[in-house]
């Protein structure tokens, strides 16, 4: 672990919550917008039942989880939190990490979503999410999860 890790106080595990819900509810926002556009525009071109109707889920869920995470790899790499974790007053630490390590830390989590339109395969993208929180949760002292581990990160209060 890196020495600046000893001066600087862990997220609480609500905290990183509560910013992932705030960002959630902003994307959310967002894939329902693209679903019902992605809708009209297939049932215009005549493939509203392809794939027994779940083709434009499939792709707002793909477009929303992309931009998700494209949105995710480019707030840590510019200051290091996201607006959720600025409103919780949390950020990653430490600061100023390359841009591929942050780029595999979105990609792990929250990556995933991309795949939530995909049935089945949605089932196991909400265990692994559910998994993420847990190992964080449970990673004394330094409450990390997988994304966090591959790129060198910790989730901290910003005491600045």
């Amino acid at each position: 672990m890196t020495g600046t890790w000893t001066y600087t106080v862990p997220a609480e595990w609500w905290e990183r919550l509560a910013a992932r819900l705030i960002e959630a509810l902003v994307f959310g926002v967002f894939y329902y917008i693209l679903f019902i556009t992605l809708w009209g525009v297939f049932r215009t071109v005549g493939l509203s039942d392809a794939f027994d109707g779940r083709l434009p889920g499939v792709f707002a869920w793909l477009a929303a989880g992309l931009g998700y995470t494209v949105y995710d790899w480019i707030a840590h790499s510019g200051g290091g939190r996201t607006f959720g974790k600025a409103i919780m007053g949390i950020r990653l630490a430490p600061e100023g990490l390359p841009r591929g390590a942050l780029l595999k830390r979105a990609l792990v989590y929250p990556g995933p979503a991309m795949l939530m339109g995909i049935p089945i395969v949605n089932l196991l993208v909400g265990i692994f999410a559910f998994g993420v929180g847990l190992l964080i949760l449970v990673d004394k002292p330094y409450e990390r999860g997988p994304h966090d581990r591959l790129a060198g990160t910790r989730v901290v209060k910003d005491l600045r």
